[in-house]
């Protein structure tokens, strides 16, 4: 499985959904479990984005289709980046 990061923005509409349920983060998690995602961790952050999540996919086509069924939501838009560790990055320039 690979690491994927995905910065996330709350929409207008996810922000009135979360104020209201806020335990709708953790059930769009169970939903990445079923679409063969895992969360490994997941941050609530200051700054230009409202969330981190670090999770384990199985290629990037899961991933798009994940960020796809997120972002048609209208509740959140999406950024997702691959994540190589930092010892595989080396390693490549050997």
């Amino acid at each position: 499985m690979a690491t994927y990061i995905l910065l996330s923005n709350l929409t207008d509409e996810g922000a009135k959904t979360i104020k209201t349920h806020p335990s709708r983060i953790q059930e769009v998690n169970k939903e990445f479990e079923a679409m063969g995602v895992k969360v490994i961790s997941q941050y609530a952050v200051l700054g230009p984005y409202d969330f981190v999540n670090i999770v384990e996919g199985p290629d990037n086509q899961t991933m798009a289709r994940v960020a796809a069924e997120l972002s048609s939501r209208g509740s959140v838009k999406v950024m997702t980046m691959t994540a190589i560790p930092i010892d595989d990055f080396i390693s490549s320039f050997q």
